[in-house]
């Protein structure tokens, strides 16, 4: 019998798709190859996986020994997070990349931001731009999981507009930045030929 997360299949029967069990003299040649195709394909992929979370935890492992084995030459000891780090090879061939990426998020003081921009478009409907107004509603735009997109927001502060609501509300948008977390990403690289351009080893299935 084949065993699956909740209960026991009899054999000579498959379960499909809404649950119901399926003699397996009665499901087409076919779908029983396809069947066995995704799943001997799904389970590489998991082993894949499984090879690659290991190679990661390795990699930062020993990225942050050898970071605090080299303080040590001067007495230092390193906590935390290890920062943005570039180390090379010997021959200068290889090079590894340890880059350190905040995640923020805006607090209240976001929603007092917008009613300021709210009403320098209402006090600028006659002479805004429809460009102004589209990118101050598309900074604004959630996505489907209700999150905004910090990009936007921020590049708003980027516009030189001397109105003094727009001021307090760029103020309020710098203020309402909060540091939620911190996500640490590896890159690797070899060099190309004799060149001193580096080409990125990819780790992406989508691009190997």
């Amino acid at each position: 019998m084949q065993q699956n997360e909740t209960n026991v299949i009899p054999d000579g029967y498959r379960k499909n798709a809404q649950g119901h069990l399926i003699p397996e003299a009665l499901i087409k040649p076919i779908d029983l190859e396809r069947d066995r195709l995704v799943a001997e394909l799904v389970n590489g992929a998991k082993t894949v996986s499984a090879q690659m979370q290991a190679f990661k935890n390795k990699v930062f492992g020993d990225f942050n020994a050898f970071v605090q084995l080299s303080a040590e030459e001067y007495k230092v000891s390193i906590g935390g997070k290890k920062g943005n780090v570039t180390l090379f090879s010997f021959d200068g061939r290889y090079k590894v990349q340890i880059a350190t990426a905040d995640r923020v998020a805006f607090d209240e003081r976001l929603q007092a931001a917008k009613a300021l921009i709210d009403e320098c478009i209402a006090a600028w409907s006659a002479g805004s731009s429809p460009e102004l107004i589209a990118l101050v509603q598309q900074a604004f735009n959630a996505d489907r999981e209700g999150n905004l997109n910090t990009g936007r927001i921020l590049a708003l502060r980027r516009m030189e507009i001397k109105d003094e609501r727009w001021q307090r509300a760029m103020t309020a948008i710098g203020e309402s930045v909060q540091v939620v977390g911190s996500k640490q990403y590896v890159r690797f690289y070899e060099r190309v030929g004799e060149t001193e351009q580096y080409a990125p080893i990819s780790l992406d299935m989508a691009t190997v």
